[in-house]
């Protein structure tokens, strides 16, 4: 090969710079683009974990403690959370510590009141939660004695739901010794802890005393029992402590509150009066004290529980009313309500059904509820057609199971349009009210998804009642009930198909209800019982269960 050959197959071979450069950019971009979408960031896993205790200075449990300073470090950052209603020294220092955080260190400065020879614990309840995502350290206790000796008694058990009876977790548990169960509803207990989640509890470093235990799921988080949604359970009796005690039992129920207090009232833009109480009352009543002439053809309907009240009156006029509340001849409260100098008042009241998607059965029929007592009632006002033909063979009653509540009952058929119309004046209340036109267009419900059950029931003890209650697998519905006292066939018919589960009340003062505890008068929930399993209601079917009521 000569010399001119070479150098042309030399210039063939080399690159050219330029091509390199473009490729090598190229290149960069595509791989930059199958990394984004291979390796596309993510959030990840939301941090659930608390913080975790790595070192306390000086040691937790020191016996014969003179420092003026706690130090706790953490392995994050931390926080404290509403210090004030969740952090408890028992007993008493005198003066209360200063608590500062510093990044991941908790520093507590201690009074110079500490008493000599006494076990001090500082609970922190759900007070220490990490910085970022507020995770608490549950149940976390420092305990430390200027004497010898540490007390060591402790106090376990379990919270259960009175009703549901499953366990009751994140509840607080408090024990308040015998000489000071006076702040009972007053003041926060001092020793304290919280429930786990399979409601658990233990108190730990407990000296010998006589105590009262109570549980308490709290509203306000300030450990009083002061709030009328909250759940109290207690022992009927103090205990004394002088060994480790275990298997305690607290059952949660909504008490009822010792004193009367009036929640709630006011004037709607009907002219109804509304009163809402924070107990039920047995014999309710409520008198009209000034102007005196109204209390004599006022209109009052309690609701079932007998814990509020509606108020219809026939001169809406008044500049200010008084009203007294009574539970049967003892006066429990007198109020006043002023109305507004321009507020007027519409006595028009609003028909309403109970209709789901349109749709009557066989089983459920129309429901027209009323806001207002219903005087008379003037069919003639009251249109029902099917595909446009008026029809007039329909029963219209009143339904005994809601306040002004009627059932418009009639021979549905499949395939067929239905309309309802109310006229004005068609419903007459009190004092001229009258209703507000309604029309509804509905159907028949083509679905037979109904189905009967019978429980052979057979109690142990026939000595009293017993409330056999078929309720929503989730146990918050209550869907028929009945009173037995002796063994029966206790008959549930035109039950939507879906889960049930059967509930046995004992029945033990015999008003046909559950009653819940009563932590004044110390009387326990009435007793629950559940039978055990899921009961699977089929459509267009019926069955029959042996139930063995427990002594």
């Amino acid at each position: 090969m000569s010399k001119k050959e070479n150098g042309l197959n030399r210039l063939k071979i080399a690159p050219n710079p330029k091509w390199l450069v473009l490729a090598f950019f190229v290149s960069l971009v595509l791989l930059t683009s199958q990394c984004a979408s291979i390796q596309q960031p993510t959030g990840g896993p939301k941090d659930s974990i608390p913080p975790k205790i790595l070192k306390e200075t000086p040691s937790n449990l020191t016996r014969n403690f003179n420092a003026e300073n706690i130090v706790i470090s953490f392995d994050e950052f931390i926080k404290l959370a509403e210090e004030f209603k969740q952090i408890s020294i028992s007993p008493d220092m005198g003066s209360r510590p200063l608590f500062k955080v510093n990044r991941r260190n908790l520093e507590i400065s201690l009074p110079d009141s500490l008493e000599k020879n006494t076990t001090y614990t500082i609970n922190f309840g759900k007070a220490i939660v990490d910085f970022n995502e507020s995770n608490p350290l549950l149940n976390y206790s420092y305990v430390f004695s200027t004497g010898d000796i540490i007390d060591s008694l402790s106090v376990s058990g379990r919270v259960t739901n009175a009703l549901t009876l499953e366990n009751a977790m994140q509840v607080t548990v408090m024990l308040i010794p015998n000489s000071r169960d006076s702040i009972f509803g007053k003041q926060k207990a001092n020793i304290f802890t919280m429930t786990d989640s399979s409601g658990n509890f233990t108190l730990r470093n407990l000296r010998e005393d006589t105590y009262r235990i109570y549980a308490l799921q709290e509203e306000n988080n300030d450990r009083v029992y002061n709030a009328r949604e909250e759940l109290i359970g207690f022992l009927t009796d103090s205990f004394h402590l002088a060994k480790d005690t275990s298997g305690i039992h607290l059952q949660l129920s909504r008490g009822i509150p010792k004193t009367f207090r009036l929640l709630d009232r006011k004037i709607e833009p009907t002219g109804r009066l509304v009163f809402a109480f924070n107990k039920p009352l047995d014999q309710p009543n409520i008198r009209v004290l000034h102007p005196e002439k109204l209390n004599e053809d006022k209109i009052v309907v309690y609701n079932k529980a007998a814990d509020s009240a509606s108020v219809w009156l026939s001169d809406l006029t008044f500049d200010s009313l008084k009203v007294q509340f009574y539970d049967g001849n003892n006066l429990l409260d007198s109020v006043s309500i002023r109305r507004g100098r321009n507020e007027k008042y519409d006595r028009d009241f609003i028909i309403s059904d109970r209709l789901n998607g349109n749709r009557v059965n066989r089983v459920r029929h129309i429901k027209l509820v009323s806001a207002a007592p219903v005087q008379t009632i003037d069919r003639s006002k009251i249109f029902l057609t099917q595909d446009s033909v008026p029809v007039t063979n329909y029963q219209l009653i009143k339904d005994t199971t809601e306040n002004f509540a009627y059932l418009l009952r009639y021979n549905w058929r499949p395939e067929i349009d239905y309309s309802l119309t109310v006229e004005p004046g068609a419903f007459v209340g009190y004092f001229g009210s009258r209703n507000k036109p309604y029309n509804k267009s509905f159907t028949y419900d083509t679905n037979e998804n109904f189905g009967n059950i019978v429980f052979n029931t057979i109690p142990a003890d026939t000595s009293h009642q017993y409330v056999v209650e078929l309720v929503s697998e989730k146990k918050d519905v209550v869907h028929q009930r009945a009173l037995i006292t002796t063994p029966q066939r206790v008959h549930f018919n035109q039950l939507p198909a879906g889960k049930y589960t059967l509930r046995i009340i004992y029945d033990i003062n015999n008003n046909g209800k559950w009653d819940p505890g009563d932590v004044n008068s110390r009387q326990q929930p009435e007793r629950i019982w559940y039978i055990g399993k899921t009961i699977i209601i089929r459509a267009n079917w019926e069955q029959e269960e042996l139930v063995n009521v427990p002594e």
